[in-house]
């Protein structure tokens, strides 16, 4: 995939899962660039793209701004119940461990190091004792990232306010079992990220599963909901 095709899948995917509103504009160019760390040029195939698929739209001297689309995006209907947590816990554990394992053989510098500031964040919130939602959810979506495949970054955004509600009442759990609880899990974390940066995919891909299944034990106690239709 071109470096131009991977900015034009992460800007579409920001824009259809909301985190830029219809009508908003898009950050100035060169702050783009430096988030996405790609030239202009790159940049801007990128976004010529995006408006010739009427994504973004532009105005004479004032940038570029978000199109208001009449499909909805790519979403999920909100949490209702414990049984969409165990669920969303299930979806998670058929794309997340193979996101690890390709992540492992296909990131690069600034995609590992990506990973690596979301850990620190976790360290920092684990040292001052607390779970922190945001953090964790950065570590696990800069994975999906680093394995540059656009399809598990769209379905981790599309599905960011699902796993926040299990990731929050996971943390409720932690936080209630003391900080040696808080500490196994960012070392579960740690874990992961070493196996990444090592090149293992093997390792990462189990470790991920492992750590998405305890995370979803830990909540549930053990004793998981009766799906069956």
């Amino acid at each position: 995939m071109s470096l131009a095709n991977r900015v034009y899948h992460s800007l579409y995917s920001r824009i259809t899962n909301g985190d830029y509103e219809p009508n908003s504009k898009l950050p100035p160019e060169t702050a783009l660039a430096t988030e996405l760390d790609v030239s202009r040029p790159v940049l801007r195939a990128a976004l010529e793209k995006l408006r010739e698929e009427g994504l973004i739209y532009s105005r004479q001297g004032a940038g570029s701004y978000v199109r208001a689309v009449t499909q909805a995006p790519l979403g999920f209907a909100k949490v209702e119940t414990l049984a969409d947590i165990q669920r969303c816990y299930e979806f998670r554990l058929t794309i997340e461990p193979e996101a690890a394992a390709l992540a492992a053989t296909r990131h690069n510098a600034e995609a590992l190091k990506e990973v690596a500031h979301a850990l620190d964040l976790l360290k920092v919130a684990t040292g001052s004792h607390q779970h922190r939602e945001d953090a964790d959810f950065a570590f696990h979506l800069s994975i999906t990232r680093a394995a540059n495949n656009h399809y598990y970054e769209a379905s981790m955004r599309a599905l960011r306010e699902h796993i926040n509600v299990g990731m929050k009442l996971h943390g409720q759990s932690l936080m209630s079992d003391g900080l040696k609880r808080l500490e196994e899990v960012f070392e579960e974390h740690s874990a992961i990220y070493k196996a990444i940066r090592d090149g293992n995919s093997d390792e990462a891909r189990t470790l991920m599963y492992k750590h998405i299944e305890h995370s979803r034990d830990r909540l549930f106690g053990g004793s998981l909901l009766s799906l069956k239709m």
